[in-house]
């Protein structure tokens, strides 16, 4: 009999506070009119104080656990996907583990920028489908406003926090991901990077002064990478499944920028009701972005049992990744 791990429960987190583009003309030389156009993002959400990656994961694994009807002492493991980790050791998996007291599950952090969540989600299931695990939590987190430089207008315009969550339960539905595909191009690494702070340039009075703690990025270069890499990781889990374009009930991109999820769209020739957006509302929260985008289309009803969902993303490495899930309960 095949084993499957379908989504049985997921959930997210935005923090309350709310930076809006109006709010940036006051900080630094923009317009929410510049904004708009080149990115499509009204406002974002920031942590507060006392907030960070684990207290944002916590609220949205919670959430999650509540609607799959599973304790947290069930989980078998916890894979939390985040570029903004509360430490560098010990892994935020394991302080979020602490704070729900899932007390029998494995924990560990995943680093894939951007694309980490369909990369834990991958993982995830191959664990259960292999019989190692029978319920795990997915989860990804990201504070990406402790790491903007709020000078820059090019990057901090772009990024907002929050978390989102999945539990994976093991099924014999053919339920959860179906197919999937993870890509890496390390030679762009530094096309988008926090230069400073790990053992390759440790932190010094130098790299604080020269601002070397900030992201990093060049989006120029970045664009057509992005909408490339995308597209085909969309149509390659699609082929995988021996579904088509015209079987796909909803796509599910990063949403990084409204002008790369519209140049996606053209190259897969998809109407734009097909397609979900959130951008405008949270900017770019890295891994987050998909499983809040999930999450948010499950509440208002886009998704139903059975619907064939595909997503697809870039990020930092340059890593990208894509996903096909028939969603639907255990």
């Amino acid at each position: 009999m095949t084993r499957y791990a379908a989504i049985a429960g997921w959930g997210k987190y935005l923090p309350q506070r709310v930076l809006t583009n109006t709010d940036l003309e006051r900080m630094v030389a923009t317009s929410d009119e510049w904004i708009r156009e080149r990115t499509g993002i009204a406002e974002r959400r920031l942590a507060s104080e006392g907030e960070c990656s684990s207290t944002l994961a916590v609220r949205a694994a919670r959430q999650a656990l509540q609607q799959a009807d599973l304790p947290a002492f069930s989980l078998d493991l916890i894979i939390l996907a985040t570029s903004t980790p509360d430490h560098f050791f010990p892994a935020t998996a394991c302080l979020v583990q602490d704070a729900l007291g899932a007390i029998h599950a494995g924990a560990f952090d995943l680093e894939a920028a951007c694309s980490g969540f369909l990369y834990a989600l991958t993982v995830g299931t191959q664990l259960i489908r292999g019989g190692l695990c029978e319920n795990i939590l997915v989860v990804a987190t990201e504070t990406l406003s402790r790491f903007v430089n709020w000078q820059d207008r090019s990057t901090c315009v772009l990024f907002g926090d929050g978390a989102g969550a999945a539990v994976l339960r093991a099924t014999d539905r053919r339920r959860g991901l179906i197919s999937s595909t993870l890509g890496a191009y390390g030679a762009g690494g530094e096309l988008l990077i926090l230069p400073a702070g790990g053992s390759a340039r440790p932190a010094t009075q130098q790299t604080l002064d020269g601002g070397q703690h900030f992201i990093h990025m060049k989006g120029n270069q970045i664009f057509r990478f992005a909408v490339r890499k995308m597209s085909e990781a969309a149509l390659e889990v699609l082929e995988k499944a021996g579904l088509s374009l015209e079987e796909l009930d909803l796509f599910v991109p990063h949403q990084a920028n409204l002008r790369i999820i519209q140049a996606v769209g053209q190259r897969l020739n998809l109407p734009e009701e097909r397609i979900f957006v959130n951008l405008q509302r949270y900017g770019n929260m890295s891994a987050a972005t998909i499983p809040i985008a999930l999450c948010e289309a499950a509440e208002s009803g886009l998704l139903q049992e059975g619907h064939v969902v595909v997503a697809s993303a870039f990020g930092a490495g340059l890593t990208w990744a894509g996903a096909l899930l028939i969603w639907g309960r255990p």
